[in-house]
């Protein structure tokens, strides 16, 4: 079964979670976090090695109860491509998806900006071998979600198939639900696949979310795109459950609400997490982009510049009260 996928984060989980739960537990490479004293003091030694158990043994106990998803990764392809953002001219990740990946990136330091020529050329070689292997008769599962990359990613990849002429018999899909289940029975909110824990993606299959492709919807969702494609707008976005062309300003009243809630003089990093706190479909690299053209605009002043290995919004940013 090829598993198709648009995150990083959830790709590499989703290869972790097709063994998870198989054999001896190794908790060696469990990683745990040892806060500071209320008072600012550190924690001792004796401290830290407990809190090292404690977080082993909550690991350990998580493995024991996952069932493995069963699989092999390199039948997991990811196509983290952003495809809310930007030009989507193109039938196939190229230039102008680069292009569109580096002027995002570039909130980031220099090395992880590069890092656009990598996914785009990642993506052609992947797309290039699930067309190989679904012409084989292989079959398909596609997971996504209302998250506008997700659904975006989604849309195209319909069309992809919709070119190679795939059988709707070959293809199964995975909506994420809005909402989930903790290891605890707690509800929480869901908005990507992204942030998935390796034990988490069986119970989704176990509550029968796997559905066969229903007759001619590839072909609705392929000419959907078409469409997008041809309004070829600066955002996507999903409004009332549809993914529409939306204008780079969508977010903008957002920020600025939460630059008003902030003082005179605010840090740029908290105003962009509370952002992403409460609205979904933002992402920290827009946020900031968005913010950049604020401050040329003359609305915002930065006050101290981000390290040069930190992103741009780390800095603090001062308000301009006759332009806000």
């Amino acid at each position: 079964m090829i598993e198709i996928l648009f995150g990083t984060s959830a790709c590499a989980s989703l290869k972790l979670a097709q063994h998870y739960g198989q054999g001896e537990f190794l908790g060696s490479s469990i990683g745990f976090f040892a806060a500071n004293h209320p008072d600012g003091s550190k924690p001792t030694k004796e401290e830290i090695k407990a809190a090292r158990q404690e977080a082993e043994e909550k690991a350990r106990l998580v493995w024991e109860k996952a069932t493995p998803m069963v699989g092999d990764p390199a039948d997991v392809y990811g196509f983290p491509l952003l495809l809310s953002i930007g030009d989507i001219s193109e039938n196939q990740p190229g230039s102008k998806r680069q292009q569109a990946l580096e002027h995002l990136f570039s909130v980031y330091p220099a090395e992880i900006c590069r890092a656009a020529r990598e996914i785009v050329e990642k993506a052609q070689e992947d797309l290039t071998a699930v067309r190989q292997r679904t012409a084989l008769g292989e079959s398909l599962r596609i997971w996504y979600s209302d998250q506008p990359d997700e659904m975006c990613g989604f849309y195209w990849f319909m069309e992809q198939l919709n070119q190679w002429a795939a059988s709707d018999q070959q293809i199964s899909i995975v909506k994420l639900p809005e909402w989930g289940l903790t290891e605890e029975g707690s509800a929480v909110l869901r908005e990507s696949w992204n942030g998935l824990a390796p034990q988490e993606w069986r119970r989704y299959l176990d509550l029968g979310l796997q559905k066969p492709m229903p007759p001619y919807l590839k072909q609705h969702y392929a000419a959907l795109w078409r469409e997008l494609q041809r309004e070829n707008g600066p955002l996507r976005a999903v409004l009332n459950g549809q993914l529409v062309s939306a204008s780079e300003k969508l977010y903008d009243d957002f920020i600025l609400l939460e630059i008003a809630a902030a003082g005179q003089e605010f840090q740029e990093a908290r105003v962009i997490g509370q952002v992403l706190g409460k609205y979904q479909g933002i992402s920290n690299a827009w946020a900031a982009r968005r913010i950049e053209e604020m401050i040329r605009a003359g609305k915002l002043e930065v006050i101290t510049e981000a390290a040069g290995d930190s992103p741009i919004y780390h800095r603090v940013l001062k308000k301009c009260p006759q332009e806000l």
